[in-house]
């Protein structure tokens, strides 16, 4: 659960933007969509390699993004 310490005199919409900061950096938004269906640790993996296969070759200017 996230708390959002805010002072009387602070304005609502800064605790908004506030609360907006801590909810993306708790990703909680990725976690329930990963919770949604289940993917094999294996296919999870090769999903990881292809990626990391795809920035390596970004970085080595055979491909434009």
């Amino acid at each position: 659960m996230l708390i959002i310490d805010s002072k009387d005199c602070e304005n609502i919409d800064k605790a908004l933007k506030k609360y907006k900061k801590k909810f993306e950096k708790a990703k909680i938004l990725v976690q329930l969509r990963d919770r949604q269906s289940f993917t094999k640790p294996s296919v999870r993996r090769r999903a990881e390699v292809l990626k990391a296969v795809y920035k390596q070759q970004v970085a080595a200017g055979k491909f434009e993004v």
